[in-house]
């Protein structure tokens, strides 16, 4: 059998003495599961014996010897520094299967070592601890008469166990295992520190009033390592140290969750599972069930899919059923740190909690937390800049919300697709909280998984939002992962040709396109602008911002012609449809300021260009980000067809405004810095020029990666302005490693490919 509520370490085949009947109770587990808790160790109670006790207390009632207590080290030396002190009241705290009964286990056998008395009792309800307490009177040297009175109150009960442990001439470690409902210490004063001993409890609660003048240790999950090192210790033939990371991260670092994991790896006769294998059934079946085959008891304490329901049955029983609705809610989330604000009164007012099944009123959120929190069933985290989180175990979490009832979920994933839009950044806003949006990314990537027919449209609705708001802020490849998986599940639920299907896979072509996947954009914006043409015809707005997206990878793959008849559609079109000053025309509008100024049509640049400026900065605002690409765009023709001075000015004037909109290290401001570092090049400034180009180069390297088709542009863009400080040896070794790359990407008519082959053979 496994360790009692835990498994830091492997079991070993050593039985230990004293092992004894069980006198169980019988619980109705999630699907139909009976599950059933055993106390060992307690004799059965008879008419000669009406008050069954412990057959010893002298046994830890962990039931196997730990082989290797992996990690705990500050924890474990700080205990023994109390055992060695002879005084004091020690509280262990955390979540079931954290290790907390591993950790008390440890420290009987280290008193032991120590010279010291080690008794161990459970205070797993009342009349458990009250025979464990009072057998531990016996053991110091109380007669059976003053026993036999306590059981029939006739005296204090609590006051002679402690008479006898404080008069002990031996010092001693007195162990108060599984302490999840305090109250039960309290009412008989049970819980008391000697000069004579050290008290160790072990409990799932953080902040119980009885613990004051105690010292407090937190126990939480594994570290990988250590977590991965248990597999190892438990399943050495199972696979490699590598194997079981992979294994011990989808189990969340969990002692528990590792112990019956390694334990059903090591045992297994009908089948031979690798780490891999188990991984693989991991993410096919219900979790929960494949963890628990590897329990050799059936008891809540040693089965992932019941032991935080003790926890929850406690909350109920103090009066907060509202903990279980919210640990539902949460569990619609993932297992990362939950900013707090998504509970903000902001958010709160957006949604209807009472929907819920059982309902959860706002006035009860505040106690319902802090007994999620109080019974370590989640934890709490303040990050650095100030931001409160809450984060709950991912094993928890799925259990969780498999015991949802079917017809009761559609209700909590709306619920919390509705908490979340509350706190994300609008597509169409100029700044966005970069920490929060990070923070609720992977909370609205988990809806996604938890959605249905009834429920998919607005979670969809919600990641496409937020999928551009990542790729604004530059993580281009954070937000192809959001709106593939945005797309797939519309297209799974809804259709290929659903609007929302189409509006997901419209982003990620455009994400596509930001790290170099050129062909790959191109060929998906065009399946998009032929569903979008199908089914809302070839003149919605929706098919036409396509269509002008569809132009951009085909002019970075030199296709330039095409593009251009692509772009000039779509404007001709949006002007008809939209008008002149809407955001899409003008977006439009900004983006063929490029493109005529590269491919020679100089005279429609200078005819578009002012007038497209002017008329962002006149219906958009000048910090608009359209009107910013507008400017960027100007900047870039203005090389082909003005003064290097004017060139110059207009460049400054997009780098600052870049920099005002994204912030200092973001891949538009880089390049906007290529822009000005050209103009600089051909107003003679070279040394300023070549500072100005490095500087981009090493941006996009680092943002985008040496690989990217942006990248490599960048460095032969390098070459070309360290030709014109007569720096010709660098730029000739960087045209050599570059310039082949960079022609089968933008193809030999690319003009600053032929304008840098031009300058080379100059």
């Amino acid at each position: 059998m496994n360790p009692a509520g835990s498994g830091d370490y492997p079991a070993s085949s050593a039985s230990i003495e004293g092992q004894a009947s069980g006198q169980g109770r019988v619980y109705q587990a999630a699907r139909d599961q009976l599950i059933t808790e055993h106390h060992h160790h307690y004799s059965q109670p008879s008419s000669d014996n009406p008050w069954p006790g412990p057959d010893s207390v002298r046994v830890a009632l962990a039931e196997r010897a730990p082989k290797i207590l992996r990690n705990r080290s500050s924890l474990r030396a700080a205990l023994t520094a109390a055992i060695g002190e002879g005084h004091g009241i020690h509280v262990v705290h955390g979540m079931g299967g954290c290790g907390k009964t591993s950790l008390a286990f440890w420290a009987f056998h280290e008193a032991l070592e120590q010279g010291r008395i080690a008794l161990w009792v459970s205070a797993s309800d009342r009349v458990t601890l009250r025979a464990g307490m009072l057998a531990v009177a016996a053991d110091r040297g109380a007669d059976p008469g003053e026993v036999a009175a306590a059981q029939l109150g006739q005296r204090a009960a609590a006051d002679l166990v402690w008479h006898y442990l404080d008069r002990s001439l031996q010092p001693w470690l007195l162990v108060i295992d599984n302490a999840d409902e305090p109250a039960v210490l309290d009412e008989g004063g049970w819980l008391r520190a000697s000069a004579a001993g050290t008290v160790l409890v072990t409990s799932r609660r953080s902040s119980a009033t009885l613990w004051r003048g105690a010292s407090l240790h937190q126990l939480d999950v594994l570290p990988l390592d250590d977590a991965a090192q248990v597999l190892c210790d438990l399943a050495p033939d199972a696979g490699s140290l590598q194997d079981a990371k992979t294994v011990a991260r989808r189990l969340g670092c969990l002692p528990l969750a590792l112990n019956l994991a390694g334990t059903y790896l090591a045992h297994q006769l009908l089948e031979s599972w690798t780490m891999s294998d188990y991984h693989d059934r991991l993410q096919e079946e219900d979790a929960a069930d494949l963890i628990d085959q590897g329990a050799q008891v059936q008891d809540s304490r040693h089965l992932i899919s019941r032991t935080w329901q003790i926890s929850l049955e406690n909350l109920s029983t103090q009066g907060l059923p509202e903990a279980a609705t919210l640990l539902r809610l949460l569990s619609c989330w993932a297992s990362d740190p939950l900013p707090l604000t998504v509970f903000a009164s902001n958010a709160i007012n957006t949604v209807d909690l009472e929907s819920l099944e059982p309902p959860l009123h706002a006035r009860q959120l505040e106690p319902a937390l802090r007994g999620l929190l109080d019974h370590s069933l989640a934890t709490m985290h303040q990050r650095s800049d100030g931001t409160r989180c809450v984060q709950v175990h991912g094993l928890l979490l799925e259990g969780v919300y498999s015991s949802i009832p079917v017809e009761h979920r559609p209700g909590h994933v709306s619920v919390a697709t509705n908490l979340l839009r509350a706190v994300a950044p609008a597509q169409d806003t100029t700044s966005v909280d970069a920490e929060q949006l990070r923070l609720i990314t992977p909370h609205v990537t988990a809806l996604l998984h938890h959605v249905d027919e009834a429920t998919v449209s607005p979670a969809v609705e919600l990641s496409v939002q937020v999928a551009q708001c990542i790729h604004e802020m530059g993580d281009y490849a954070a937000a192809i992962a959001l709106t593939t998986l945005s797309g797939d599940t519309s297209q799974r639920l809804q259709g290929a040709t659903h609007p929302d299907t189409l509006t997901a896979r419209h982003q990620q072509g455009d994400s596509l396109r930001r790290v170099g996947r050129l062909a790959d954009a191109e060929q998906l914006l065009r399946r998009v602008h032929e569903k979008r043409t199908e089914v809302l015809g070839g003149e919605h707005p929706d098919t036409l911002r396509t269509a002008a997206l569809v132009s951009l990878p085909l002019y970075l793959l030199g296709r330039h012609d095409e593009s251009l008849t692509w772009l000039g559609g779509a404007i001709d079109g949006q002007r008809r449809v939209l008008g002149e000053d809407h955001v899409d025309t003008l977006k439009s509008r900004a983006l063929s300021l490029e493109f005529l100024a590269e491919t020679g049509h100089t005279d429609a640049f200078v005819r578009e260009g002012p007038d497209t400026v002017a008329t962002c900065e006149r219906a958009l605002g000048p910090e608009h980000p359209v009107t910013v690409i507008a400017y960027s765009n100007y900047a870039l023709g203005l090389l082909h067809t003005a003064a290097p001075e004017e060139a110059e000015t207009a460049a400054r004037r997009a780098v600052e405004a870049r920099i005002r909109l994204h912030g200092v290290d973001h891949p538009l401001v880089y390049s906007a810095k290529l822009v000005l570092s050209w103009a600089l090049m051909l107003g003679g400034q070279h040394d300023e020029a070549v500072a100005m180009m490095r500087e981009a180069v090493a941006g996009r390297e680092r943002l985008l990666g040496p690989e990217h088709p942006l990248t490599t542009k960048a460095r032969i863009l390098l070459a070309e302005r360290l030709a014109a400080a007569d720096q010709h040896e660098e730029a000739r070794q960087l045209l050599h490693e570059n310039l082949p790359a960079a022609e089968g990407i933008y193809g030999l008519n690319d003009p600053d490919l032929v304008r840098i082959r031009r300058l080379r053979s100059g």
